[in-house]
């Protein structure tokens, strides 16, 4: 793939959703393989499109791109060819610096700015009234991705429905909202009157505790009127619902609109001790059933000569 243009390829991963990083080199020291202006895309699983440096700086860049995936937040990346003189850690981060020491790395140090795009939640909106319109073109502003997909899509485990809102009025609303519920869709909203709908639960094949969770009249009461004022205190509802329940995980995610990915394995060069990403783009090499990971073709090289050499003691 790496006959493709990084800029071009990017554009296309946006559109269809994927996650990926974009790295740009902001600065080379001599002598390196890379220039400033440099680009690649590096995809979910860790394989690059472009070009950054050669094998050791782009093990690098795979390993510490993949773990922006997992926060969202980019990082200036900073790889020097030396181990630090002074003892200090071999990997070291501050204010959205990361600096590595690359001890195969042939040339001078590589300054790589790395931008994580996550894939955009996905909000499915029932129905053609203004205020699922409205609704439609501020969750798209926000980033959010929105369709109207069938009830059968909602727990699709490649990209499952974040938040289902009906705003149909009437038309086919017990469907979407019983699949919303039973695919355990984090937010599923019912817009309609105070008075009509608890009447449309009622009539819902759903237990008490699954009608419980359908918020009707959906939105916070900011006394909205326009079918606009209507779409923002939905949205505010759903943002107060996903930052409730975000507060209650360990880490806590950064983005509502976007979704963080897992943070990736990772594994040490048993020859030259560096920190890769253990995902097949990443050299390897497998003995006695155990897969080995390097940074470059010079350390998988060495080590498939004579593995007993780095595997004893």
């Amino acid at each position: 793939m790496n006959n493709l243009d990084p800029r071009a390829h990017a554009e296309q991963l946006r559109d269809s959703g994927a996650a990926y990083v974009f790295a740009t080199v902001v600065r080379a020291e001599r002598p390196t393989s890379a220039k400033p202006g440099a680009h690649a895309v590096v995809h979910a699983d860790g394989t690059m499109v472009g070009f950054v440096g050669g094998d050791c700086a782009q093990a690098s860049v795979r390993a510490q791109a993949l773990a922006t995936l997992a926060t969202g937040e980019p990082v200036l990346l900073r790889i020097m060819p030396d181990e630090p003189a002074d003892g200090t850690a071999a990997q070291t981060a501050t204010h959205g610096v990361l600096t590595v020491h690359n001890p195969c790395l042939s040339g001078g140090t590589l300054e790589v700015f790395l931008e994580p795009n996550l894939p955009a939640r996905r909000i499915v909106v029932h129905g053609s009234s203004p205020i699922a319109l409205a609704f439609t073109d501020l969750a798209r502003y926000l980033g959010y991705r929105v369709d109207d997909a069938s009830p059968a899509s909602f727990g699709d485990a490649a990209q499952p429905a974040f938040a289902v809102v009906v705003a149909s009025h009437g038309d086919d609303e017990a469907a979407p909202l019983i699949a919303g519920v039973r695919a355990g869709v984090e937010y599923v909203g019912l817009v309609a009157s105070r008075r009509r709908g608890p009447e449309v639960l009622a009539a819902l094949e759903l237990s008490d505790e699954e009608k419980s969770r359908i918020r009707t009249p959906a939105g916070i009461d900011i006394g909205a009127r326009r079918p606009q004022d209507v779409a923002v205190s939905i949205m505010a509802e759903i943002i107060a619902t996903h930052e409730h329940a975000a507060k209650e995980e360990p880490d806590g995610e950064k983005s509502v609109a976007a979704v963080p990915l897992p943070s990736p394995p990772s594994a040490i060069d048993v020859v030259c001790g560096m920190t890769v990403a253990a995902v097949d783009a990443t050299l390897h090499a497998d003995v006695d059933g155990v897969r080995y990971w390097f940074c470059g073709g010079g350390c998988r090289a060495a080590f498939v000569t004579e593995p007993a050499a780095f595997l004893s003691g």
